[in-house]
């Protein structure tokens, strides 16, 4: 869910940036591996790609530009927070699978619960003309009120509740006094901290009349996540995932990064880091019966290279290009995957 970038270039002019690898869900080491292993090309996807690549100016809003930051919002005392609130540092990535026993199940399933519950209503109050800090503030205080932590808050020092990415926002977006827009999509980041668990899920929005290529991105990405998890079960490999995820985006020629999902339950964020791109030569373990984690594809319409707001959280892509986002938290089975981040 969150990773704080620690590159110090920072850029508001959408010059292209080259830097090291940035991850999105949790923090790991930067290996270099091929994106797709052997390239598969055809007459078809490239006629694709190319027809992506002539609307893509038809179909960008206007540039994403910093609003302004309102305070960050207060936690009674008496609803329990995560460790890392009190530190600006970001939390070391758990090197503990997530296998929660039974009454740990019990307690996810309700954290997770919540946070679909949280994450539906945010998308009721996607409108034109609503600010994505009026989001975050309906956001904290659903939170508050079931007696959870927005686990956001103060996760490396992010100052916000949620995370709201707009457009070409990759991920991480800080909510501000932006207002939405006709025509934007906007991705939605819950994550709750409830009973010693957390639960987390995000899913990408549409703002007003939104135009037919930015609906099919969206609903592509969501369908990536589906196929994701439907190779999922005890002893598949994860490499399965990535895969079948990158199959179904290149068949509409969408670009992907090197975005990754991961452990959740007690923790945030842990191991295992799961590639939601091909991925053949790193090798990676079988999921485990009883297993919780997460899958959240990124698509972009255009370049996977980014660019970086000096708040060094919000991530960009470099040419502008519409990005969306889809994420899930589930529980390995015998036979499948559950997903608990429903309501």
């Amino acid at each position: 869910m969150l990773l704080r970038n620690s590159q110090s270039c920072t850029l508001f002019n959408g010059d292209k940036l080259t830097p090291s690898r940035y991850f999105t869900g949790a923090p790991t080491k930067f290996f270099s591996f091929p994106f797709s292993g052997k390239k598969k090309s055809s007459s078809l996807s490239i006629r694709r790609i190319q027809k992506l690549h002539n609307t893509l100016e038809d179909i960008r809003n206007q540039p994403l530009i910093c609003g302004e930051v309102s305070p960050r919002l207060l936690v009674p005392d008496h609803i329990p927070k995560p460790s890392y609130v009190e530190s600006i540092e970001s939390p070391k990535i758990s090197s503990e699978y997530q296998i929660p026993d039974s009454i740990g199940i019990v307690k996810m399933k309700k954290a997770c619960e919540l946070a679909a519950r949280v994450l539906n209503y945010a998308g009721t109050l996607v409108k034109p003309f609503v600010t994505t800090d009026e989001i975050d503030k309906a956001v904290h205080e659903m939170v508050i009120e079931f007696g959870a932590y927005p686990s956001p808050l103060g996760y490396g020092g992010f100052p916000k509740s949620v995370c709201t990415s707009v457009n070409e926002c990759m991920y991480h977006g800080i909510p501000d006094s932006r207002q939405l827009q006709n025509g934007d999509i906007i991705n939605i980041d819950v994550a709750v901290y409830l009973d010693g668990y957390h639960g987390d899920t995000s899913k990408t929005f549409l703002c007003g009349d939104v135009n037919e290529s930015l609906v099919q991105l969206v609903k592509v990405t969501e369908e990536c996540l589906e196929k994701g998890i439907s190779v999922c079960k005890d002893g598949a490999s994860f490499k399965q995932i990535g895969k079948i995820i990158s199959e179904h985006a290149e068949k509409y020629g969408y670009s992907m990064e090197s975005f990754i999902g991961h452990g959740v339950g007690t923790v945030l964020h842990s191991e295992p880091l799961i590639y939601l791109h091909r991925n053949h030569d790193y090798e990676l373990e079988y999921m485990i019966e009883g297993q919780t984690f997460t899958l959240e594809p990124i698509l972009t319409i255009g370049t996977t290279e980014i660019v970086t707001w000096p708040d060094k959280w919000t991530i960009l892509t470099a040419d502008g290009g519409p990005a969306a986002q889809f994420e899930h938290t589930i529980l390995i089975t015998t036979n499948g995957a559950e997903i608990l981040t429903t309501s």
